[in-house]
């Protein structure tokens, strides 16, 4: 493993950040290479070797954002980190990682750049085992458990997640985000009971 230069750190630290302001302040559309050099004050070459491409910028943050993510799981408080009871934490978990795919519906779509249909990888490896050590610790009795927790974790990196949110008119006045928490700790209550 090499050891990241302090500039291209410092570089990178700095386009990240630019990078979350501009999607904040202008949208994910607005967003380019070109743009994001100026805004930075880094020129475009460095922008170029550190993303590549536009879809880059997005794979950046998303990235930057799951290990964030995972950071509070491994040792956040509870009940998405430790220190809550097993089902807690699996209620919890689903909940945070729903609100985060929710927030970063934008930068997902535009980290996909026309190459795959979702993104996947270590996030969906790293919810897929976190899901199967707290059904572990449930005693839940499955057939496969290995199966069970990745079908768990398809219901929280599911493509349709990224797309669209139902219209529904039975409950206009419900976020969407808010019915997919629901529908969660629905799922998990049922799975526990």
């Amino acid at each position: 493993m090499t050891t990241e230069r302090a500039d291209a750190a410092r570089n990178r630290a700095v386009l990240i950040q630019t990078a979350r302001d501009m999607v904040v302040e202008v949208g994910v559309d607005k967003i380019t290479m070109d743009a994001l050099a100026e805004r930075s004050g880094l020129g475009k070459g460095t922008v170029f070797r550190r993303f590549g491409t536009r879809a880059g910028i997005f794979m950046a943050l998303l990235d930057a954002g799951e290990r964030e993510f995972q950071a509070r799981v491994l040792s956040g408080p509870p009940p998405l980190g430790p220190g809550a009871e097993p089902l807690d934490r699996l209620l919890g978990f689903g909940r945070a990682r729903l609100r985060f795919l929710q927030e970063n519906r934008e930068i997902a779509r535009a980290a996909l750049g026309g190459r795959a249909t979702v993104p996947s990888g270590p996030p969906a490896t790293m919810t897929q085992r976190h899901i199967r050590t707290l059904l572990v610790q449930l005693h839940i009795d499955a057939a496969d458990l290995d199966v069970l927790a990745m079908q768990l974790t398809a219901a929280l990196e599911v493509p349709l997640l990224l797309y669209a949110a139902p219209h529904d008119a039975d409950q206009p006045e419900e976020p969407f985000a808010g019915r997919l928490s629901l529908g969660w700790e629905d799922l998990i209550r049922r799975l526990t009971d």
